[in-house]
């Protein structure tokens, strides 16, 4: 399909989305990336198109690197899972930072208030050129649930970073 030029972020149907995995044990292929396939898949019966699924090791310079190249000429969502725990690789917010324009604590904050685990994520969110990224954590559920905190208003922070015409 041919794209207007300035208009990469949406499709037909709807909006875009990437999915990035950070996960030291997908990349060396000692674990499966059920978290990145959760998301994907949440994320198509939300109506998103998921248009990338990429893997990253974990660690703030790869987690940056991935997201600004994810962005780059990008108007749609990138979610990440992974990285966001105590561990001492968990490094995925710290990545995110470093290529964020603007942060969206909102978003950070609601995502945790879906489970009480939510209290230890350091997660964030934010924009970065005409795209939104939010960090989820690792785990399946706890990635679906992160997203589905926020899923309802991420078309219109969307519409509104573009300069679509919204209702107010």
């Amino acid at each position: 399909m041919s794209l207007v030029a300035g208009d990469e972020g949406r499709s037909a149907a709807g909006l875009q989305a990437k999915v990035l995995t950070v996960s030291d044990g997908v990349v060396h292929g000692t674990r499966e990336d059920r978290s990145g396939a959760a998301l994907e898949a949440r994320l198509a019966q939300a109506g998103f198109d998921v248009v990338a699924r990429e893997v990253v090791s974990d660690g703030a310079e790869e987690v940056a690197g991935s997201l600004a190249a994810l962005c780059d000429g990008f108007a749609g969502l990138v979610v990440t899972t992974g990285g966001t725990g105590f561990t001492r690789r968990d490094l995925t917010p710290e990545g995110t930072r470093v290529v964020l324009d603007r942060e969206a604590p909102g978003l950070a904050e609601a995502m945790r208030l879906v489970n009480p685990l939510g209290r230890l994520s350091r997660a964030v969110a934010g924009t970065v050129g005409d795209a939104i990224v939010i960090n989820t954590p690792g785990s399946t559920g706890g990635a679906v649930e992160c997203l589905e905190a926020v899923l309802d208003v991420l078309p219109h922070a969307l519409r509104l970073l573009h300069g679509d015409p919204t209702a107010h």
